[in-house]
């Protein structure tokens, strides 16, 4: 018994952690080779960003991404949640603060309605998408930093809005990377 369940545990491992995730890997390079390795932009030589993973952008001149629990830059960790409750105090501190941010650096008025993906992180920190609502109220204040027509914002982020996947899954989003980009190669 001893003899064949070593060998079944070589065998599983051999084929389970070896020829399998080659197999994989080889399929993902031969049919999307782009989106096996990243989705990762180059720019001028350089990569700019994957269009998969959200990147911290502060200047009043981009579009800004969802709120993240994670400090990147200080902590190091490469992802995570806050992993606070709806009853915690500390949860309603930080909702509140980034609510008073975020019509301060947008110039809202107190009532104005703010889109929850504006002032709330994602699960893992790192979602590369903002909904159109957060798109168009950032709109104004990227305008007025690049000195462009507001309609001139809004149509960009027409144009970069992504659908439903398979037509049916999620709701229409609107990655901010390709937005920037898209917004810096229209200015000289």
């Amino acid at each position: 018994e001893c003899k064949r369940a070593v060998l079944v545990v070589a065998l599983l491992s051999i084929l389970l952690g070896g020829i399998y995730p080659l197999a994989i890997w080889g399929i993902g390079q031969l049919l999307f080779p782009w989106r096996a390795n990243g989705s990762l932009l180059e720019r001028e030589q350089k990569i700019g960003g994957s269009t998969l993973v959200g990147q911290p952008f502060t200047s009043p001149s981009y579009f800004h991404p969802r709120p993240s629990a994670i400090d990147f830059a200080v902590s190091g960790v490469k992802s995570g949640g806050s992993n606070l409750g709806p009853l915690s105090r500390r949860l309603r501190e930080q909702a509140v603060m980034r609510i008073r941010n975020y019509r301060q650096e947008n110039r809202l008025p107190a009532a104005a309605r703010i889109a929850a993906d504006a002032v709330s992180a994602s699960a893992s920190g790192l979602d590369p998408h903002i909904s159109p609502a957060d798109a168009m109220v950032q709109a104004a204040r990227v305008a007025k930093a690049r000195g462009l027509q507001e309609g001139q914002v809004l149509q960009m982020v027409q144009q970069v809005m992504e659908g439903r996947q398979l037509g049916i899954f999620g709701e229409k989003r609107v990655n901010v990377l390709l937005l920037n980009l898209a917004l810096d190669s229209r200015e000289p």
